[in-house]
């Protein structure tokens, strides 16, 4: 049995990350008092004054890249906030806590924007240093081989029509089965990849349904640590010191948060730095001057 747990060990850390060995004695064992990710929920709702996302994305569209949005700056302010905060990519996995290989958006998209249009997830793979124009290129391939044509199938719509198509009763085991291989490091490379579960952050976006952001819970099976979702662009009116009230443009944002991979300092520096990127995205066109990495 324990030669079986170590070797568990090495082959997750093969897959997805490596165990943190150096916490502290409360964060070592928090997770086996709030097991599941939806006993260790903790939400976060702010917003971002959006006229240097907007002044930044006019010059780069005027540049060649056509299709760069609000959505890609979001997600570059995430991947370089985990670059010097590597403590929020951390994961739970059999009740130990991991440093993430790399950083992974997950994100749901419509294949076409209607009632009836089908949905499915993507996965973008991202590295610490990438920039604003890394993510674009990275992100813009991916949604262009996922629904660039209607019958294009990913990793994750051929396994949820794989598991889908099993008879309802053997299904509940073989999802039971995967949580539990899940729990013990054991679930193969190829459905990890394929599973909207895991990742560093998923991330969902209101603004192309004109409505505010919501807050959308953690899921219990995988190992997404935190939920993102914003909204439409919105006016808002700010009081100033000398008594004026100016007008801008803010986009809202919801963050669900497994309080359970770090400290709040942590979650609130990171969250800070993230908010700070969004606010004056230029700095993002520069890979980070250095990398910070998590705890041995």
């Amino acid at each position: 049995m324990w030669t079986l747990c170590v070797e568990a060990t090495r082959i997750q850390e093969m897959k997805e990350g490596r165990r943190i060995k150096t916490l502290n004695p409360f964060s070592a064992i928090i997770h086996y008092i709030m097991v599941e990710r939806s006993d260790s929920q903790n939400t976060i709702n702010d917003c971002f004054d959006v006229s240097g996302a907007e002044k930044l994305v006019r010059q780069l569209r005027s540049e060649g890249y056509d299709s760069i949005g609000i959505l890609h700056i979001i997600i570059a302010a995430y991947v370089r906030a985990l670059s010097q905060r590597p403590a929020v990519n951390r994961f739970i996995r059999g009740q130990k806590i991991y440093a993430r290989n790399g950083i992974i958006i997950n994100m749901a998209v419509k294949r076409k924007m209607s009632l009836d249009g089908a949905e499915t997830t993507i996965k973008l793979k991202c590295n610490p240093s990438d920039t604003l124009i890394d993510v674009y290129e990275k992100f813009n391939k991916l949604v262009l081989d996922t629904i660039g044509h209607e019958e294009a199938q990913n990793d994750t719509d051929i396994t949820a029509a794989i598991v889908g198509h099993i008879p309802g009763l053997i299904k509940k085991w073989v999802i039971w089965l995967l949580k539990t291989l899940d729990y013990f490091g054991l679930l193969p490379k190829a459905i990890i990849n394929a599973s909207p579960f895991h990742g560093s952050m998923f991330i969902t976006s209101m603004a192309s349904l004109n409505i505010p952001p919501i807050r959308h819970h953690l899921y219990n099976f995988g190992n997404v640590p935190v939920f993102i979702a914003f909204g439409a662009k919105r006016p808002e009116l700010v009081l100033n010191e000398d008594g004026s009230v100016t007008k801008r443009r803010v986009v809202d944002f919801v963050a669900n948060l497994d309080e359970r991979i770090c400290d709040g300092y942590n979650y609130a520096s990171a969250l800070k730095m993230f908010k700070k990127y969004l606010v004056s995205p230029d700095a993002l066109l520069n890979p980070p001057e250095e990398v910070v990495e998590d705890l041995r």
